[in-house]
């Protein structure tokens, strides 16, 4: 398992997230951005682009796990940090489990989906394996409102 991530690097960590978060936006989609780390360097990043793909497995998480993926030559992340805006759903968590990550940081709890404690906590099921270290309420104010902001635009 890699070592807790400092405090400078899980901001960085998040920075990007926002960013790629901000641009799913930009293009009409959901706001959540997703970034996966390696020995100190974002090696994969993802955004929601489930409209645009009209496929509901086009969440952020998977998009930033395909890419560290290819970059590392491997599905096992075992040495890598998940970052993300939004809690992870049960799709992505399980995608993230099945992954072997073991560090998960997000910013914005989800009630209605959040499967890393708000509405379930598989994070901490040892049937799914070693269950990872998490980190969570990272910038949860700025996740908040992107997803606010986004969600009370549609509205008008």
């Amino acid at each position: 398992m890699p070592p807790t991530p400092s405090p400078e690097f899980i901001d960085q960590l998040m920075t990007e997230a926002i960013a790629q978060a901000k641009s799913a936006a930009a293009l009409g989609e959901v706001p959540v951005g997703a970034v996966v780390a390696h020995n100190n360097a974002i090696i994969g990043r993802g955004r929601n682009t489930t409209e645009h793909d009209q496929t509901i497995v086009a969440h952020a998480e998977l998009h930033a796990i395909q890419e560290a993926s290819k970059k590392l030559g491997s599905w096992r992340l075992n040495e890598c940090i998940m970052c993300v805006t939004l809690e992870p759903c049960t799709m992505c968590l399980g995608a993230i489990r099945l992954a072997r990550i073991p560090v998960i940081i997000f910013g914005a709890g989800d009630s209605q989906q959040g499967a890393v404690g708000s509405l379930y906590d598989l994070s901490l099921d040892e049937r799914l394996g070693t269950p990872p270290r998490v980190i969570r309420n990272i910038k949860a104010t700025e996740c908040q409102d992107l997803l606010k902001g986004f969600f009370s635009s549609l509205r008008t």
